[in-house]
């Protein structure tokens, strides 16, 4: 792999951070800027809606910039968002940085899914995809414990600085190692990549990859009060947990990345058997301590095993858009990021208790394996009706 990809990490690895740490910060702003508790978590929710609507349009507007320029601007209007929220007093500023970095994010982590899979051989997008994201889960493991607990030593502001200061040094690695220009010479027009993007196998996987997220988010949201109210494990077992869950999300991302160009439809269909098997069992077993820290390990793996190979296929799928894929794909994660936390919040104020996001997460990959065995099924039909000389656009797709 190019070392330029591992300075790619980098920077993913502090964006990550920064769109996590709010966790434990959000008491802190709140006491702070003298808002209420829900409306500090809506920093949260602007970071996730930004990323969602950021990461398509980030991505057609740097279809103009070579590779090299949009990633270096993308980063320093992030590193520059989190300065400014670093230093203000104003609630209403802080909600504006978190909504233009998340802006920033979402084009940068698109580019940067595009110039990764450039970079290397075309059957090698899975593990290019796995070394960048690799960046997040370390963000899991390493990055958001150490911002809380930053929070918790010099106040909430040192996290925002501490991100800032990461940043710095993947600047300069951007600017000395990624390859000016684009990766194709002659691109398609931007109306030809939207139309390459109706194709319904790429729809597919977007599709997955929202419910394959969403089932990862829905379930890490609350691993906190699980652990605590269901596992009877006292508050210091937390952070364990939550590094924990990232350890095995970096294995995972790492392990399917090796087999996400060779063997897709394995860790999609495999592994998401075991992922929906996984939670069931996490459920039934989450009042057992040892059977609850090695499910997080377990399903922290897993998740973004099949996850990240999701990503990779979203790029296998649109070859006929090369600057919009990422963006897209970017897009419809964050989707998931959004719709599962509220998914499990909305099973424990129905009375599910917390060990309800686990079964939602269980139902939501059952649907993305339920969707995936529909689409082969469809894709095999009209395979038939071709074969027997009718048009395969008069089956479903």
């Amino acid at each position: 792999m190019p070392f330029a990809l591992f300075l790619l990490g980098v920077a993913v690895f502090a964006q990550g951070t920064s769109e996590f740490m709010l966790s434990g910060l959000v008491p802190d702003i709140a006491r702070d800027l003298q808002v209420s508790v829900p409306a500090a978590g809506a920093l949260t929710s602007a970071f996730a809606v930004g990323m969602v609507v950021g990461a398509p349009v980030m991505a057609g507007l740097a279809r103009r910039w070579s590779r090299r320029g949009a990633l270096l601007g993308f980063l320093l209007v992030f590193l520059a968002v989190h300065v400014v929220g670093a230093v203000t007093d104003s609630f209403g500023v802080l909600l504006a940085t978190r909504v233009v970095g998340a802006l920033a994010n979402a084009g940068f982590l698109a580019v940067a899914l595009v110039a990764a899979v450039g970079m290397v051989e075309p059957d090698a997008k899975g593990r290019a995809t796995s070394m960048l994201l690799g960046g997040v889960t370390l963000a899991c493991v390493v990055g958001v414990p150490a911002g809380a607990l930053l929070g918790q030593l010099w106040g909430w502001r040192s996290a925002f600085w501490a991100v800032a200061v990461v940043s710095v040094p993947a600047v300069v690695a951007v600017a000395r190692s990624v390859p000016g220009g684009a990766a194709e010479s002659v691109r398609p027009s931007l109306r030809g990549e939207l139309r390459s993007l109706r194709n319904p196998r790429l729809l597919v996987v977007l599709l997955l990859g929202a419910l394959v997220n969403g089932a990862t988010f829905c379930a890490f949201t609350y691993l906190a009060p699980l652990v605590t109210d269901v596992t009877g494990m006292d508050d210091g077992w937390v952070p364990v947990v939550l590094a924990l869950f990232g350890l095995g999300a970096f294995v995972g991302v790492r392990v399917g990345g090796r087999y996400a160009d060779r063997r897709p439809a394995m860790v999609v269909g495999a592994g998401g058997l075991a992922l929906c098997a996984g939670w069931v069992g996490f459920a039934l077993g989450a009042g057992e301590p040892v059977v609850a820290l090695a499910l997080v390990l377990v399903q922290g793996a897993l998740s973004f095993g099949v996850g990240s190979t999701l990503i990779s296929q979203v790029l296998y799928a649109a070859p006929g858009a090369p600057t919009l894929a990422g963006g897209f794909a970017t897009a419809a994660f964050n989707v998931g990021a959004a719709f599962g936390p509220w998914l499990g919040g909305t099973a424990i104020d129905a009375g599910g208790g917390y060990r309800s996001p686990l079964w939602a997460s269980a139902g939501l990959v059952a649907l993305s394996l339920a969707t995936a065995g529909g689409a082969v099924g469809v894709r095999a039909r009209k395979k038939r009706g071709a074969d027997q000389g009718r048009t395969p656009a008069s089956w479903p797709v």
